[in-house]
């Protein structure tokens, strides 16, 4: 390759870059307004042609498959900057939930049926990066003593993950603000994980009673 091809290799490959965020952006932003928008749709949100979205992606399922390794990365690079191996274990689902919570409303995308994979193991290797970190924070909290050891590990991981989508749902709704949401996906996190929560606190003494759990 001469000196003078060098330079023009390196604008081309820049621009293929750009051009393909661009794409990336535009299909997250209108997928998550509306799952079922095509090809097309996307290209015209980009500005680009729809021919340039099928020389990056050669389908639907490989921009897809883009948009989730695109996210996944960003929501690890997030849950790794919160530092989850210090402190409590249960502080440390606080700031996991956080942070999850944070990139899970700021992708509405991911609450869709576009990001539904038709295969299961395909969509459960998809979440691996994510999951993997959240399975040894349960680890660490069950070998702590701090976490319910009587509950399978994946067991709570499933359930949480559970709980962050039915947060997102709310607040799609209309039935919760973010705010409200993001704090009792956190708060309900830590309650399912943890031992010494009493399932009848002050607020259903009255219904103890009444269940006769007081004899």
């Amino acid at each position: 390759m001469s000196e003078l091809s060098e330079p023009r290799t390196r604008r081309r490959r820049a621009d293929a870059e750009r051009s393909i965020a661009v794409t990336l952006d535009a299909a997250i932003n209108l997928l998550g307004k509306r799952p079922e928008a095509s090809m097309e749709e996307i290209a015209a949100e980009a500005g680009v042609a729809r021919q340039t979205v099928y020389a990056h992606f050669a389908s639907r399922d490989a921009l897809l498959r883009a948009i989730v390794d695109r996210i996944t990365a960003e929501v690890v690079a997030a849950l790794d900057a919160v530092d989850l191996e210090t402190g409590s274990a249960a502080d440390a689902l606080g700031r996991w939930a956080d942070a999850s919570w944070t990139l899970l409303y700021r992708y509405p995308i991911l609450l869709t049926p576009a990001m539904a994979s038709a295969n299961p193991q395909e969509d459960h290797e998809r979440h691996l990066p994510i999951t993997d970190r959240l399975d040894s924070l349960v680890r660490r909290g069950q070998r702590s003593g701090e976490f319910h050891r009587d509950t399978p590990a994946a067991w709570l991981v499933a359930a949480i993950i559970s709980l962050g989508h039915t947060a997102g749902q709310q607040v799609q709704a209309g039935l919760m603000s973010i705010r409200d949401a993001g704090t009792a996906f956190r708060e309900s996190a830590r309650r399912i994980c943890t031992r010494d929560i009493d399932p009848y606190g002050p607020a259903d003494a009255g219904r103890a009673v009444a269940d006769g759990s007081d004899d």
